[in-house]
């Protein structure tokens, strides 16, 4: 049968829910409509010619730099929302003789013409909030919205660059489908995170560290905002490298110290797949290392504005607006974040759901299940979030900042409404659950 029909039979829900389609198009609409917003923010920065305009660009730099790893692995967990019901499908049209060139194009045709929808949807909702945004102020006066438009070229290049990531994901994550697709529609392959992720992450925390040290020494003002953007941005991807490892070790902690079904089931579905337990959590975890480097900077402002002229505390409110408006756009990932992958946790793991319901186990043991699969890894890595977010803001501002009164305010609050928006999103997506057990013959 020709690709494209062939693809169009395996997209449709059919026996399953929709969700598996729309939950993935949603995704990649933030995540497109924040991209264009926090990029029309950096570009009209850098069109300033005033004497503070470098110091803005610096910061404006700094904040992208913090959101755009996050939004990247938002888009790269929207690409992966439906391979495993993709998986079972094409494994079996694998072992029923399909060619593996013939998998790849059915799944990057799926894969892609999903991110473009989602894509196109962000576009509208970066259009429409435009006017919105346009009224904060800064410098004095509020922004405008046409400051706020990046320009037709770069709208396509978003589009483009998002259905490009939904592509890689997607025949990256075709790899165990086309070496061993009997493995895969048996649920065979085992989930693995080495530890050599470690010594990465703390090579890069380490590098990060000394090279912020040293930033005195560039001289060079470009220089600086290049360094210290990637280095912040390379302290955000660390969490990524090195957060499925923490909470698969983690796991493996709860699990020898289980004494209740609900402890046992929930280590032994994070040990399963750690990478999919962190996906869980990722969105609190980027706001927690975003907050102490927010928070630190609120604390720095606030010490600042007590001996400033009227000119500087123009400067020191825009600071302080331009980190609230990197803390919101981090907590519409985790809102986005939480509720996709909770409710694709669910449709992922649908049959052990499905199988727990026959042997007896209550809906009240469940929903324990689940918040533990969620919450304990949910602390431990937005602590450690925290940590490495210290330890890269410490030799630019000091311990007496990272702990200042109005620096630790930010963080309890922000850890306070990211756990929040998590619980929030799993109490929410309780009706998917009930869905799948009112319905077991669609596993």
């Amino acid at each position: 049968m020709p690709v494209i029909r062939l693809t169009w039979m395996l997209a449709r829900p059919g026996a399953q829910s929709p969700a598996t389609i729309v939950l993935p198009a949603i995704a990649f609409a933030v995540t497109t409509a924040l991209l264009l917003i926090v990029a029309g923010g950096v570009l009209m920065f850098w069109r300033w010619t005033s004497d503070d305009a470098a110091l803005y660009q610096m910061l404006s730099v700094l904040a992208l730099a913090l959101l755009v790893v996050p939004l990247a692995s938002l888009g790269g967990s929207a690409a992966r929302l439906s391979a495993r019901r993709r998986d079972d499908r094409l494994s079996t049209l694998r072992l029923l003789g399909a060619t593996p060139g013939a998998v790849i194009r059915m799944t990057v045709v799926e894969s892609t013409a999903v991110a473009v929808i989602g894509a196109l949807v962000g576009v509208a909702l970066y259009a429409a909030s435009m006017p919105l945004v346009g009224l904060i102020p800064f410098g004095g006066e509020q922004i405008g919205a046409a400051s706020l438009w990046v320009g037709a070229p770069m709208v396509l290049g978003v589009v483009a660059g998002v259905a490009v990531i939904a592509a890689l994901s997607s025949v990256i994550g075709l790899r165990q489908v086309v070496i061993s697709p009997l493995g895969v529609r048996t649920k065979q392959q085992p989930q693995r995170v080495h530890w050599v992720r470690v010594l990465v992450g703390a090579g890069i925390v380490i590098t990060g560290f000394i090279v912020l040290q040293s930033l005195g020494a560039l001289g060079d003002w470009g220089v600086v905002i290049i360094v210290l953007a990637g280095t912040f941005g390379a302290g955000v991807a660390v969490l990524g490298l090195v957060g499925p490892w923490a909470v698969g070790l983690l796991a493996r902690a709860q699990l020898r110290s289980a004494k209740t079904a609900q402890k046992l089931i929930a280590a032994r579905s994070i040990l399963d797949n750690p990478k999919a337990a962190w996906r869980q959590v990722s969105g609190v975890a980027m706001t927690s290392f975003v907050a102490v480097v927010g928070g630190s900077g609120t604390a720095l402002a606030v010490t600042a504005s007590a001996s400033a002229n009227p000119q500087d505390l123009v400067l020191i409110f825009d600071i302080r607006t331009g980190i609230l408006i990197t803390l919101i756009a981090s907590f519409l990932m985790v809102a986005c974040s939480a509720g996709v992958n909770q409710a694709a946790e669910i449709l992922d793991r649908r049959e052990t759901w499905v199988n727990l319901d026959r042997v007896g186990m209550s809906r009240s043991a469940m929903e324990a299940v689940r918040t533990r699969l969620v919450f304990v890894p949910l602390i431990f890595v937005a602590l450690l979030s925290a940590i490495v977010g210290g330890v890269l803001v410490f030799p630019l501002l000091g311990l007496s900042v990272i702990f200042a009164p109005a620096s630790l305010l930010v963080i309890v609050v922000c850890f306070v409404a990211g756990f929040a928006l998590v619980g929030v999103a799993v109490a929410s997506t309780k009706p998917v659950l009930s869905r799948v057990l009112t319905q077991p013959e669609r596993v």
